[in-house]
């Protein structure tokens, strides 16, 4: 199987998945792994369909230093929120984010009224 000239630039670290489609196929297997932008699969009868995925771990400079974290800790104040409360059907105000907005406003300076335009003070002189 032929694989995208970047895969094996980009990834490491190979998972394979085959999967036989129309008949059962129990010998399918990963002959040769990736080289040279390829790879083979045996085990199948002649003519058999297989459907196949192959991943790989990033190993780019920007992946490398920005790790997925897959499964975090939730601090004590927020055991019991949801990340994303309406996607549960739950209530915002059950959200980890909701009231954020709010508290951050205290720190913002509020925004100086606009000036009005020379045009606008002549207009109100002559009315």
């Amino acid at each position: 199987m032929r694989l995208p000239d970047w895969f094996e630039a980009l990834n490491s670290g190979y998972r394979y998945q085959l999967t036989a489609l129309g008949a059962p196929a129990p010998n399918l297997h990963v002959a040769a792994e990736v080289k040279k932008g390829c790879f083979t699969i045996r085990g199948g009868a002649k003519g058999l369909r297989v459907s196949w995925q192959v991943t790989g771990i990033r190993q780019d400079a920007w992946a490398k230093s920005h790790h997925i974290v897959v499964d975090e800790k939730k601090t004590a104040k927020n055991r019991g929120k949801y990340l994303h409360a309406e996607a549960h059907g739950v209530a915002a105000s059950r959200g980890i984010h909701h009231g954020l907005e709010e508290e951050a406003r205290k720190y913002l300076k509020p925004k100086a009224a606009p000036k009005a335009s020379r045009k606008a003070k002549s207009r109100r002189r002559r009315a």
